[in-house]
C-alpha cells in the first residue's frame, strides 16, 4: 500500500497558498481566477500562474511567514512517521518543505518550484504534460505504479488522481466532486481518523 497526500488544505488545516496570496498578493485577482477555475474557463496551471504573479515578496520572507502561520492537521506527524506517505502537490516545494522541517518530518515531495522574482513570482512546473483523461496537467501520472494507492485530498487538483487511486479519503471540494460522479470515498477531518480507518477493515471496494 502506498499513501499519497495532497498538501494545501489536506495536510494543512487551511490552504497555505490561498493564505499567502491573501496576505501578500492581490485578493481581487484571486477571486476572479478562482471563479474562472470553477467555471472551467481557466486551467489550474493558468490560475496558479496568475495568482503567483501577484506576489513579489522575497522568498525568505515568505518561508518565514509560512513557518509561523501554516498549521498541519492533528495526527499528521504520527501518521507520516508510520506510513511514510508521498506528498503530491500542485503547490511549491519552497513553501512545503519548511513546514515539514518545522514538524520534524522528512518525506518524498513532488511539487512545483518557484522563481520568486520581485516583479511577480513564476511557477516552474513539475510536469506540464496534458493528461489523456482530464486534458489538464494533473497529478495522475505521478501516482505510484505498484501496489494499492491510497489518495488523500480535498480540492480541484486532486480530482483526476483520486479517480485513478484504489482508495480515497476526501473532504471539501473533492468530496463534492466525487459525490456528483457517484464515486465511493471515505471522509476525514484529521490524520488520526485516516490512520484509524486504514487500520480497520475496509468498508467498501472501489468499482
Amino acid at each position: 500500500m502506498r499513501v499519497v497526500l495532497d498538501w494545501d488544505g489536506t495536510v494543512t488545516e487551511i490552504d497555505g497558498l490561498h493564505m499567502i496570496i491573501e496576505e501578500f498578493g492581490d485578493r481581487s485577482i484571486y477571486t476572479q481566477t478562482e471563479g474562472a477555475l470553477a467555471r472551467g474557463t481557466m486551467s489550474l496551471h493558468d490560475v496558479i500562474a496568475v495568482e503567483m504573479g501577484t506576489l513579489g515578496l522575497p522568498l525568505d520572507d515568505a518561508v518565514e511567514w509560512v513557518r509561523r502561520n501554516v498549521t498541519v492537521r492533528p495526527g499528521f506527524v504520527e501518521f507520516a512517521r508510520e506510513h511514510r506517505p508521498v506528498i503530491l502537490s500542485s503547490g511549491f516545494c519552497e513553501l512545503i518543505e519548511p513546514v515539514l522541517e518545522r514538524e520534524g518530518v522528512e518525506l518524498e515531495v513532488h511539487a512545483n518550484r518557484l522563481d520568486a522574482r520581485s516583479d511577480g513570482w513564476r511557477p516552474i512546473w513539475r510536469d506540464d504534460a496534458q493528461c489523456d483523461e482530464c486534458g489538464e496537467a494533473c497529478k495522475r501520472a505521478a501516482l505510484p505504479t505498484s501496489g494499492d494507492v491510497v489518495y488523500v485530498g480535498d480540492g480541484y487538483s486532486d480530482r483526476c488522481a483520486a479517480l485513478a487511486a484504489d482508495r480515497v479519503f476526501a473532504r471539501d471540494g473533492l468530496a463534492g466532486y466525487l459525490d456528483e460522479r457517484g464515486v465511493a470515498y471515505e471522509t476525514f477531518e484529521d490524520f488520526v481518523e485516516v490512520r484509524d480507518k486504514l487500520a480497520a477493515p475496509r468498508p467498501y471496494q472501489r468499482p
